[in-house]
């Protein structure tokens, strides 16, 4: 990751947590103390679920041969205090599990829950350790358990606000399109159009389709847009025959906003505009695409 990515996160982590980050980092701050490995406990926030063997097998050798150069930072465990709870370190401590060891050099910090997640999600994401849906996954917890917005979950991990709310969305496909994205058989842009389908048995479909003959992007674009026009009725409001130019309108505003928007055209020049949302999220995706604000800004 370039030095760049690195200082936004460092300075988002900084802004959200204060001076929690400098601490974590002071050796004389409570310093190294070595814990009984059977006694430390992982993350119960950690959002990554993967953890390759082989990857875990070259971080031991590597340990074996050099030490551990950084020790893991652990918190008291709740209600005893002869157990820990890890705050970061993750790979570290099951690689030294492997080797055997019975203790290992960790610092104890007293931390809480939405501390130890963002730490996590921070520690990973600057690995680029994490699949998208687990990033979804702890920026979800992040808004439903702790109260983030959008725009602090990015200041927090140093994205875009658009980068977390597309994130987000993943989390409404269907389970077996979610599936080939976790696989890798598809990437988020494959998947994200998918979202644009209110039938979850058609974007798997789709979704199969484009893993099994390797579709490009735009090939799933183009195949949801099929989708959406097969077997529509024109509503009352519309002529029996698509206005090509308000088609064309729709769909720019369909990828824009990134859900199902519907122009229909009355007399006299008139219409409606209707931009369906999927939950809270992202209603507060499509509010600040429209007005630059977030929705928080006006309701406070």
């Amino acid at each position: 990751m370039s030095r760049g990515k690195r200082d936004r996160l460092g300075r988002g982590l900084e802004a959200l947590l204060g001076d929690f980050g400098e601490e974590a980092k002071d050796e004389e701050d409570g310093g190294v103390r070595m814990l009984p490995v059977d006694q430390i406990g992982p993350n119960p926030f950690q959002p990554r679920k993967d953890f390759p063997p082989e990857d875990l097998q070259d971080l031991a050798n590597s340990i074996q041969e050099h030490g551990l150069l950084q020790p893991l930072l652990v918190r008291p465990g709740p209600g005893d205090r002869e157990r820990w709870e890890l705050v970061a370190g993750e790979r570290r401590l099951r690689a030294v599990a492997r080797l055997g060891w019975a203790e290992v050099p960790a610092f104890v910090r007293e931390v809480t829950d939405e501390t130890l997640l963002i730490l996590a999600l921070v520690e990973n994401l600057q690995r680029e350790a994490l699949g998208p849906l687990e990033e979804a996954e702890g920026f979800r917890i992040l808004s439903e358990s702790f109260g983030l917005t959008q725009g602090e979950i990015a200041r927090a991990v140093g994205k875009d606000r658009s980068t977390v709310a597309n994130t987000l969305r993943l989390l409404h496909l269907p389970p077996s399109v979610r599936r080939l994205l976790t696989e890798g058989a598809l990437s988020p842009g494959h998947v994200r159009p998918l979202l644009g389908l209110d039938d979850p048995v058609k974007a798997g479909e789709l979704a199969k389709r484009a893993a099994g003959e390797g579709w490009s992007v735009r090939e799933v674009e183009e195949a949801v847009k099929v989708k959406r026009g097969r077997g529509r009725k024109p509503t009352s409001g519309e002529g029996r025959r698509a206005d090509p130019i308000l088609e064309a309108l729709q769909e720019e505003l369909r990828r824009v906003l990134g859900t199902k928007v519907v122009l229909r055209r009355g007399g006299r020049g008139r219409g409606v505009i209707q931009i369906p949302f999927l939950g809270t999220e992202d209603f507060e995706r499509v509010f600040h695409l429209i007005t630059g604000r977030e929705a928080s800004e006006i309701v406070e």
